[in-house]
C-alpha cells in the first residue's frame, strides 16, 4: 500500500491539487501506454482471481474487492477504519486497498483501466467523471439505486443526480460541497461594518468591498477578484437564467463573459478589489495564499468545506456566506465520488460497500469530514454532534442549512472541463493584468472554451 501523503485542498481537487486528471493521461492509457507500473495490490474485478464471480453476496464465499483512492496519511486511516467495520459486519468481504498521494493518481488510474486492471472501487472527482463514463469504464448504479441497493432518499436530490453522466449513475457521491464566501468576521467587525450575507447581490458585494477598503485606509481590500473563478461565473451565469455548459458546448455567449469580466473591472477599478498582482497569488487556489487568510482581502471564493483548513492559516475568526446573489442557483456537489469498474464481477457487493459507507451512521463518524459532507443528511447531523471543532461546525451547519435553497444541479461537467477552467483564469488575468479589454479576452476564452470541450 501506498504512503504518500499530500496536503489536500478537496474542495476543488481537479485545479488546487496536482491530481488533475489530464486528457493525455487518460488517452495514453486508454492506448495502453504504462505510464507507471500498476500496484501490485491493486487486484481487478477483471483479473479473474476471485474465487467467485456471483452477483450478489453470499455470506460463505470469500470475495475481495480492491479499491483506489487518492490521499494523505489521515484519509488513509479512516478509509481503513471504515472498510474494516464493514468486514467486521461481511467477514466474507475483504479489501485490497491502495492509496497515493494526489500527483499522478489519474495517470495510475488510467494505465490500470487501459490494462484491464481496473480496480473494483475507484475515487473520482467531477471533473474526470465524465471522462471515465464516456468510454465506458464505469458501472452503470442507476439500477442498483432503483431497486435500493443503494440508498439515496437522504442525500439532497442535486447531490445524488450531480453523478449521472448521459442518463447513467456513473458515480456516487461521497461527499459534499458547495461553494462558500470565506469572510473575515474580526477583521470586517473591527472595521465596524456588517459581514456578508447570504442572498446579497453581487453589486452590493462590491459596494461593501470599496467601504472595507476606505475604511481601513487601504490597508485590507474589500473582496478577492473572482473573475478567473470557474466556481463563481457558472453561479453567476445561473442566476441569469443559463448554464456554464450545455451538453458539450458552452452554456453562454461572448457577450455573457464580457459582461462578468467588465463587472470585475469595475471593482478593481473602484479598489473594491485588489490589483492584479495580488489576485494573481490567489488565482492558483492555494489555501495558504487566500487572501482571507492572507490579510491582503476580507473574502475569498472558496469550497465551504475549506473554511476550517483556511482557519489553520489565520488568528483571525472567519464566517462563511453563500456567493452573491440567489442562493438557489447554488447546488449540491459532490465533493468526490466513488465509481464501480464497469468490468466488476461483485456489482452487488460493490454497491453494498459504497451503500455502507455512506449512509451508516458508525461508518459515516469514522469517515468525519475528511473528504467533505456526508452525503447523507442525517449522518452528517449524527457527525456534526461529534465535531470538536468550531470551524467544521460552522462548515457542516452552513451546508446544512443552504441544502433547501439548492437549486437544480446541473449535468456533470464535460470532458474538457479541467482545459475551459485553465483557460477561463488565463483569459481573466489578461483582463486583470491589463493585457487585454474584457471582450477581447472573452471572445477568445469563449472560441478556445469551446475546443476543448467539443474537441
Amino acid at each position: 500500500m501506498s504512503r504518500n501523503a499530500s496536503r489536500l485542498t478537496d474542495g476543488d481537487p481537479p485545479s488546487a491539487n496536482p491530481s488533475t486528471p489530464s486528457r493525455r493521461g487518460f488517452l495514453l492509457g486508454a492506448a495502453g501506454i504504462a505510464l507507471i507500473p500498476a500496484t501490485a495490490g491493486l487486484t481487478a474485478c477483471s483479473s479473474g482471481k476471485k474465487t467467485a464471480a456471483t452477483k450478489t453476496t453470499d455470506p460463505t464465499t470469500p470475495v475481495e474487492l480492491s479499491i483506489f483512492w487518492w490521499g494523505g496519511d489521515a484519509r488513509a486511516k479512516l478509509t481503513e477504519q471504515a472498510l474494516g467495520l464493514y468486514t467486521a459486519k461481511h467477514p466474507n468481504i475483504t479489501f485490497k486497498k491502495t492509496w497515493q498521494a494526489n500527483a499522478g493518481y489519474y495517470d495510475k488510474l488510467a494505465t490500470l483501466t487501459a490494462g484491464g486492471n481496473a480496480p473494483d472501487l475507484f475515487q473520482i472527482d467531477d471533473g474526470a467523471l465524465s471522462e471515465y463514463a464516456e468510454r465506458n469504464q464505469t458501472l452503470d448504479l442507476m439500477a442498483l439505486k432503483d431497486s435500493g441497493k443503494i440508498d439515496v432518499s437522504r442525500f439532497p436530490e442535486s447531490l445524488w443526480k450531480y453523478g449521472v453522466v448521459n442518463g447513467k449513475l456513473a458515480g456516487l457521491a461521497f461527499a459534499e460541497n458547495t461553494p462558500g464566501l470565506i469572510y473575515d468576521k474580526t477583521a470586517i467587525t473591527a472595521l465596524g461594518l456588517a459581514v456578508p450575507t447570504t442572498g446579497m447581490t453581487w453589486e452590493a458585494l462590491i459596494d461593501w468591498g470599496a467601504q472595507v477598503t476606505t475604511a481601513s485606509g487601504g490597508k485590507l481590500y474589500g473582496t478577492m477578484d473572482p473573475s478567473a473563478d470557474y466556481k463563481a461565473l457558472w453561479i453567476w451565469l445561473r442566476q441569469r437564467g443559463k448554464q456554464l455548459y450545455d451538453g458539450k458546448k458552452l452554456g453562454c455567449t461572448a457577450d455573457d463573459v464580457t459582461a462578468w469580466f467588465t463587472l470585475w473591472k469595475g471593482a478593481r477599478d473602484r479598489k473594491a478589489a485588489p490589483p492584479a498582482d495580488i489576485i494573481h497569488t490567489a488565482n492558483s487556489g492555494d489555501v495558504t495564499k487566500q487572501l482571507v487568510v492572507t490579510g491582503q482581502a476580507a473574502t475569498s471564493f472558496m469550497w465551504a468545506n475549506q473554511l476550517p483548513e483556511l482557519a489553520k492559516n489565520t488568528k483571525d475568526e472567519l464566517g462563511v456566506a453563500a456567493y452573491p446573489g440567489d442562493p438557489s442557483a447554488q447546488w449540491a456537489r459532490a465533493a468526490m465520488y466513488f465509481s464501480v469498474s464497469k468490468n466488476c464481477k461483485h456489482p452487488d457487493v460493490a454497491a453494498d460497500v459504497l451503500n455502507f459507507l455512506v449512509n451508516d451512521p458508525e461508518a459515516g463518524k469514522v469517515l468525519g469530514t475528511e473528504r467533505g459532507l456526508s452525503a447523507n443528511l442525517d449522518v452528517r447531523k449524527a457527525v456534526e454532534g461529534t465535531l470538536t471543532d468550531a470551524n467544521m461546525k460552522a462548515s457542516v451547519a452552513f451546508e446544512t442549512a443552504i441544502a433547501s435553497k439548492f437549486g437544480t444541479a446541473p449535468a456533470v461537467p464535460p470532458k474538457g472541463h479541467v482545459k475551459v477552467r485553465s483557460l477561463l483564469t488565463t483569459y481573466a488575468e489578461n483582463v486583470q493584468f491589463g493585457r487585454s479589454n474584457p471582450a477581447d479576452a472573452a471572445s477568445a476564452f469563449v472560441k478556445e472554451a469551446n475546443a476543448a470541450v467539443t474537441g
